[in-house]
């Protein structure tokens, strides 16, 4: 066997023998559970922003944080009580199930079904008049 031949064949197998080792690693830490959250610690909610930027609320304990994340890092917004959100319903109620029923609530046609609507164009938000 030429010395390049032996050299890419030696090569070949540390490789090998490397990757197969970093496997065995990760199979095993995964079986282990490796490193997991615990404590008081729970994410109750996120809302992004945009790409950069979203608000939190964070349960430590029984205590609700609000904190806001941008590009300047993390800041904490507010603090709530820990109950302060049992209990709380959606603001809009329940889902609607199809599509025709999201349409419809968009564009007004629950209200003119009803006999409530105008001939107008739909209102936007609670505040139009």
């Amino acid at each position: 066997m030429s010395p390049l031949a032996r050299y890419v064949v030696e090569t070949g197998v540390t490789l090998f023998a490397v990757v197969a080792l970093a496997v065995l690693v990760l199979v095993g830490l995964r079986r282990l559970g490796g490193p997991r959250a615990g404590g008081p610690i729970e994410l109750v909610a996120r809302l992004p922003l945009d790409g950069r930027r979203a608000v939190y609320v964070v349960r430590v304990a029984k205590t609700l944080f609000v904190l806001a994340a941008g590009e300047g890092g993390v800041s904490r917004v507010g603090e709530l009580p820990g109950d302060a959100l049992d209990g709380e319903a959606a603001p809009l109620g329940p889902l609607p199930r199809s599509f025709r029923a999201v349409l419809e609530r968009a564009v007004g046609g629950g209200a003119r079904a009803s006999g409530e609507g105008g001939s107008g164009p739909p209102s936007r938000g609670r505040d139009a008049a």
